[in-house]
């Protein structure tokens, strides 16, 4: 009777990583994933396309044309100063997506390294840094925007860095435990055992192997970011005037609810697509990137 087919060397079929081709080609059945996909690119396709084409010029004011409906000028009508809906949304596209973007980055990169040296170190280190995150919790974005506005003033700069600091302590908790998980693993004893360092183990065995969930959190605090940019620049903590946004417009929508209530469902419609979309997208990717859930579908 011949032999199976695994030796000490080759890792069992069953658990070899799917060729990419077999990725995309389940990823394209994945309904949540090509829904999220769409509306993500959506997004990032209109933001892609202010910066070097919108209908009017989202700085433009015409109070003569305040509050037109929709026409063939105006696609979808214009405000209480007479800008163009149309190019504000693409603008506010612009200025939501690069406010989370850098927000994300930010809590990204010093979450993943706190949470990889709490994870190596353990001990005292481990205990400092998980207190730290407990302390950061207790800061939401908004409260940090307000502290900052008062020292620095409001802006997207604040937006920037209140956002990121928020996202550190969930991504500095993730990060932790799931590398906790790596490092019980036999193939990181025996890395160990072999004489590997923690730093050197952290950054080939472990960090690879928790990528596939970090890229699914990053796109949920990536809607999450939307929702708190949207949120401060409401308040008048975030985007400032003159530059579009999507907050700023529903807060300078409040006072025309019953005169022109569409100005408040354009962008409130925006930022439901923009976290729909991230959710979705999220929600694919950890079906397709799950070997348990891989090997079921």
């Amino acid at each position: 009777m011949s032999a199976p087919l695994t030796n000490s060397v080759d890792a069992p079929i069953a658990t070899r990583p799917l060729p990419a081709r077999t990725f995309w080609a389940r990823a394209l059945r994945h309904r949540s994933f090509v829904l999220g996909g769409a509306l993500s690119l959506l997004v990032l396709a209109s933001a892609l396309l202010s910066l070097v084409w919108t209908p009017w010029s989202p700085y433009e004011i015409d109070i003569a044309s305040k509050l037109r409906p929709p026409s063939a000028a105006h696609w979808l009508g214009t405000d209480s100063f007479g800008r163009d809906i149309v190019s504000l949304l693409l603008a506010g596209a612009r200025s939501t997506i690069l406010v989370g973007v850098i927000a994300v980055s930010i809590g990204l990169t010093f979450g993943v390294c706190l949470g990889l040296i709490a994870s190596a170190k353990r001990g005292w280190t481990e205990e400092i840094i998980m207190r730290f995150s407990d302390f950061t919790f207790a800061f939401p974005a908004v409260l940090s925007a307000i502290m900052l506005a008062a020292v620095v003033g409001p802006g997207m700069v604040t937006s920037i860095i209140a956002i990121g600091i928020f996202q550190i302590p969930t991504l500095t908790r993730l990060t932790r435990g799931s590398a906790n998980a790596i490092w019980a693993r036999e193939f990181v004893l025996a890395a160990r055992a072999s004489g590997k360092g923690k730093f050197r183990i952290t950054i080939e065995h472990v960090l690879p192997n928790i990528l596939s969930i970090l890229i699914v959190q990053v796109t949920i605090q990536f809607a999450l970011a939307i929702l708190a940019e949207a949120a401060l620049s409401y308040l008048g903590l975030g985007t400032q005037p003159p530059q579009p946004s999507w907050g700023r417009m529903l807060n300078d929508a409040q006072t025309l609810l019953f005169q022109s209530p569409m100005l408040a469902v354009y962008p409130g419609a925006a930022i439901a697509i923009a976290v729909l979309g991230l959710n979705l997208l999220g929600d694919g990717l950890r079906d397709l990137l799950d070997p348990r859930l891989a090997r079921e579908r």
